[in-house]
């Protein structure tokens, strides 16, 4: 049974009700979970203040190999964040039935994954309080930063994609605002009329929150796109072996996909255990995201086939060395990475009840998550291990000093989509009624439709 039959069984109240547990029950687990992330975050900046005082001596960097763990999560980070609004601007422009419940928790974790993720080139600098020489702006010194450094490419792209993601966020969220806003009382009520901007449902308001709603939608596709072709220019622009490829570009952004497509899985799998809206998140919408799972898996393993092929065909010295490092130092991360994200989930999610099983399809994704993390570390390490000439060949592994700060980037996700569930709906609550109770034009709050039709009419006015 599709989540619209068993959500349509409960009066419009009973459903805010269940879509906005997040924000009206708090437990102590909460308070528990948000103590231990937290703690793990101030260790990882406690441990950056110790690397930044001390020097990047404190990593496993060395030569040639002057990227590693730090870079693989800003890529990992980037990565994981394009599905997010992706996902939710072609289900909304394509008008997919399914599309409400999953739209939130979508946009929400790109929003969070760009935040962590830009973090990690700042971090990997070296002298940190020289961070702003990657901003392009006017200063008394006459100097401005490299147009041709990947740290201007990525903090332009970055910070653009950013402030498109959040505009995106918010404006999907203004009704759901408002519906807050006329249920709420105290703080959490003043926050919400701010942040609604007066919303109240007339069909004037409706019309312009549609129109927005597709133009963001249509605008986001391109810009996400663009983002992550710009962080595989980092890799191709160099004339390292196993990165000076054309196919970098759309093998990233498939790759994006790929892992932004199961991470959605995974917060949609957390937030249906812990808010229990099982009504809400059915196996329907995991099914339908398995699919789409499935098919980025075999596309991926196109992908990085024909790379395979490119540098047989070619051969290379250089490149083929690359290569043939994944068999001998670099074998059981290269196992991993065709394990997680082709052999096993392939054919796991061409299975129906796989895909329609919530845990099992919560293990497939986590495979995922691991086997496209094991993928960002053969792309970034791989290829400066083994440099052109084999005399300064040398291998890599990360100290306690990165792996500290990893753990404190995964804290530091966890800990945004706690506190965003607890003030801000996490559920398209407007979306999934408008689907529900089959309208368009929905009066917010105590709005009658005798005010909205004054207001419509002489377009001035408070309705109440």
């Amino acid at each position: 049974m599709s989540g619209e039959h068993l959500l349509a069984r409960t009066d419009e109240a009973q459903l805010f009700r269940d879509l906005s547990r997040s924000n009206r029950v708090t437990t102590w687990r909460w308070f528990a979970g948000m103590g231990i992330l937290a703690l793990v975050l101030l260790w990882g900046i406690g441990v950056f203040v110790y690397m930044m005082t001390t020097g990047m001596g404190v990593t496993g960097l060395n030569r040639p190999v002057f990227w590693g763990v730090l870079i693989v999560n800003f890529v990992f980070w980037i990565g994981l964040s394009h599905s997010g609004t992706l996902i939710s601007a072609i289900l909304r422009l394509t008008h997919a039935t399914w599309r409400a419940p999953i739209l939130r928790a979508a946009e929400a974790m790109t929003v969070f994954s760009l935040l962590v993720g830009a973090l990690f080139p700042l971090i990997h600098l070296g002298r940190n309080w020289r961070f702003y020489y990657t901003i392009p702006y006017p200063n008394e010194r006459g100097l401005w930063p490299n147009m041709r450094s990947p740290l201007m490419w990525d903090a332009v792209a970055i910070n653009t994609y950013l402030l498109g993601s959040l505009t995106f966020l918010y404006v999907g969220m203004i009704p759901d605002l408002a519906l807050l806003r006329d249920n709420s009382t105290g703080w959490r009520r003043k926050l919400y009329s701010i942040l609604s901007l007066g919303f109240r449902g007339t069909h004037a308001e409706w019309r312009r929150y549609r129109v927005a709603s597709t133009f963001f939608a249509i605008l986001i596709i391109p810009v996400a796109v663009s983002v992550h072709s710009i962080v595989s220019w980092d890799f191709a622009m160099a004339k390292v072996p196993g990165w000076h490829s054309t196919i970098f570009a759309p093998y990233f952004v498939v790759g994006a996909i790929f892992s932004g497509i199961a991470g959605v899985i995974l917060v949609m799998a957390v937030l249906r255990r812990v808010f229990r809206l099982e009504k809400a998140l059915t196996p329907l919408h995991f099914d339908n995201l398995g699919k789409l799972l499935c098919t980025m898996s075999l596309l991926w393993g196109y992908f990085y086939f024909t790379e395979f092929l490119t540098v047989w065909y070619n051969r290379n010295p250089e490149e083929w060395e690359v290569f043939r490092s994944y068999g001998k130092s670099f074998l059981p991360v290269f196992l991993l990475m065709i394990t997680c994200n082709f052999i096993v989930p392939f054919p796991l999610l061409c299975l129906r009840r796989v895909r329609r099983s919530v845990p099992a399809i919560f293990g497939v994704s986590l495979l995922v998550i691991v086997g496209m993390y094991s993928e960002r570390v053969l792309i970034v390490v791989a290829s400066l291990a083994r440099r052109n000439d084999p005399f300064i060949w040398h291998n890599y592994f990360p100290t306690w000093v990165e792996l500290s700060i990893t753990a404190a980037s995964f804290a530091m996700f966890t800990m945004l989509y706690m506190v965003f569930s607890k003030i801000f709906p996490i559920m398209a609550i407007s979306e999934i009624k408008e689907r529900l109770f089959h309208t368009t034009e929905r009066a917010i709050g105590n709005a009658t439709a005798e005010a909205i039709a004054r207001v419509e009419e002489h377009g001035e006015g408070e309705v109440k």
